[in-house]
């Protein structure tokens, strides 16, 4: 069966495994996802990420980050659907619980956080928001 949200299935893996206070989670391979997680590495909340097999499939474990017992991640949401696209431009990107969260964006060069974004002077698709 294929997904009509790939992004929402990474992101509802890492609240559920985050819930269930496992290690690492697994989620299939792409482009999009990784670039995503690049994001949530360099922001600091995920300790990182690695390509594995799932099957004959190329898959990524997502390994999770903690502090003192509680998720790194209390909050991940997407906020474009494929029902929905939602675009911002660069001065009206989302400000996430006054600034310590962080909106992830995909902007002509990449995927950025919205303070990269800002910091860039270009907009694009909010894809999620993590605090």
């Amino acid at each position: 069966m294929a997904l009509t949200d790939p992004l929402g299935d990474m992101l509802t893996r890492i609240r559920n495994g985050q819930q269930a206070k496992k290690d690492s989670v697994m989620s299939p391979a792409s482009k999009l996802r990784a670039r995503v997680l690049d994001v949530l590495q360099r922001e600091g909340y995920i300790r990182g990420y690695s390509e594995e097999a799932i099957g004959q499939h190329p898959g990524l474990r997502i390994e999770l980050k903690y502090f003192e017992g509680q998720p790194a991640i209390k909050h991940v949401a997407r906020v474009s659907k494929p029902g929905r696209r939602v675009y911002s431009g660069s001065k009206e990107l989302p400000v996430v619980r006054n600034g310590l969260g962080i909106t992830i964006v995909s902007t002509p060069r990449g995927v950025l956080s919205d303070a990269e974004a800002r910091e860039q002077n270009v907009g694009g698709e909010v894809l999620a928001e993590v605090f």
